[in-house]
């Protein structure tokens, strides 16, 4: 703001200095003879014609005041080349992880994990597992820690031979938050005896025959009743990952440190020079959509059979758009890096602040946030979120969005749905909102601490 008004100042002075020399040099003299000769009736027509000319000047002052002021943009340019580039290199102080590289380590290792996966469970009645797919901030491309940044993927299950998944709305939970159910059902095989191989049919073999010549049916290992299990699949995740270990080629160079987890399966594997933390998420696509009902945890108390929809992967597949099509000097991650780690210890949430950029992204053009724009697209973000206090809302990004890229798929009932207001519980508790408006003050004066003398 400070070099803003230097230059507005430097403007200013070079503007006043070509209109004087517009104007007659001998300026005392000259205008008390114009003003003389305006006050005779004979000459009015002269002196019009000289207010004419006194208009013309101020207005012509005036319009080269604008264009400076309008040019700020462009001025831009020259400033971010040495100012804005030591603020961003130097003046702050960024994540040092490779997140790229550690997105790519985790996928080979999730790849491996997945071949060996697909042998060992071959003739099993456990879920078939696909390949894992990167979600999350790391795999977005940002990390709102400078530390203990977690590589997190989602590993779709499909049902074993002679079962099928039904998902089923609890519509007991709460509004913000949709859980399912996986019912598992189990289908006759009789009349694909050839593509089942030696497979019995669960639902028409004697139980004897089926306890002693065939594995135990997915609903006997991993599920409560008719439904799939969260804790007893996570479970059962954890002992894969332990088993299969030994046999994949990082286990030579790298050390394996299972972690506790109850709804997914957390661990980190380590050697001398990285230390890369992942989490492991499963859960069943809706459809043929990028939505999923996952393994990640709810809110506190959710019952083991419950698994939460999830719109990780279309989240995902909306920043790899934005990232195709933005310029290479591109700052929106950086933007919510910053954002997203100044919120750290306060009422607000990563994914509010995610949720916001990434409704800017979608309206601003890419184009627009490239390093000269950094600043402004900060202040964009910070009166988006102002403005969402001040109206007690901010609509989910994902539901009910029809300005979404054609490549990532909804399930019709989410294309269509009325979005859900992530700030709803601050129009519910006056307490709430007063709250979110103090932290936000404290968000500022954290964000101009860090522009002002870094961090």
């Amino acid at each position: 703001m400070e070099l803003r008004a230097k230059r507005l100042q430097r403007k200013r002075i070079q503007l006043e200095q070509e209109v004087e020399h517009l104007t007659p040099k001998q300026s005392g003299g000259v205008w008390g003879d114009l003003l003389w000769f305006a006050l005779q009736s004979w000459q009015v027509w002269a002196a019009a014609g000289l207010l004419v000319l006194l208009l013309g000047l101020y207005f012509f002052w005036r319009k080269r005041s604008n264009e400076a002021e309008n040019s700020s943009e462009e001025d831009e340019e020259h400033v971010s080349d040495n100012d804005l580039k030591w603020l961003l290199d130097e003046h702050i102080q960024w994540p040092v992880q490779d997140l790229q590289r550690g997105c790519e380590r985790t996928i080979d290792l999730m790849d491996n994990y997945t071949g060996f996966f697909g042998h060992v469970l071959a003739n099993s009645f456990y879920p078939v597992l696909e390949r894992a797919i990167g979600v999350g901030s790391a795999f977005e491309g940002w990390s709102p820690r400078e530390q203990d940044v977690v590589y997190r993927v989602l590993i779709p299950m499909e049902p074993p031979r002679g079962h099928s998944f039904h998902l089923e709305l609890d519509s007991a939970g709460q509004r913000q938050v949709r859980n399912f159910r996986v019912r598992v059902q189990l289908e006759c095989t009789c009349r694909r005896k050839q593509q089942a191989g030696d497979m019995l049919c669960f639902l028409h073999h004697p139980k004897e025959e089926l306890r002693r010549n065939q594995d135990p049916s997915l609903l006997d290992t991993l599920c409560t009743g008719s439904y799939l299990d969260v804790h007893k699949t996570a479970r059962w995740f954890r002992q894969l990952v332990k088993a299969v270990w030994p046999a994949l080629p990082q286990s030579h160079n790298w050390h394996l440190v299972l972690l506790p987890s109850t709804r997914s399966c957390q661990f980190k594997v380590m050697n001398r020079e990285a230390s890369v933390r992942i989490e492991m998420l499963f859960g069943v696509r809706r459809g043929d959509s990028d939505i999923f009902v996952s393994s990640q945890p709810g809110y506190a108390g959710t019952p083991s059979t419950l698994w939460t929809e999830t719109y990780d992967v279309a989240e995902m597949k909306f920043f790899k758009h934005i990232a195709r099509r933005a310029p290479p000097d591109s700052l929106h991650l950086k933007c919510l890096q910053l954002f997203s780690h100044l919120q750290l210890g306060t009422g607000f949430s990563t994914y509010t602040m995610k949720t916001i950029v990434m409704h800017l992204l979608n309206t601003i053009p890419v184009s627009r946030w490239r390093r000269r724009h950094f600043l402004r697209r900060l202040g964009d973000i910070n009166v988006k979120l102002r403005c969402c206090l001040e109206e007690k809302c901010l609509n989910h990004f994902i539901i009910g969005n029809k300005r979404l890229p054609q490549e990532i798929r909804l399930p019709l009932d989410i294309a269509s749905a009325e979005p859900p207001n992530l700030f709803h519980h601050l129009a519910w508790y006056p307490a709430a909102h007063s709250q979110a408006m103090s932290e936000y003050q404290d968000l500022q004066h954290r964000l101009a601490s860090v522009l002002l003398n870094g961090c």
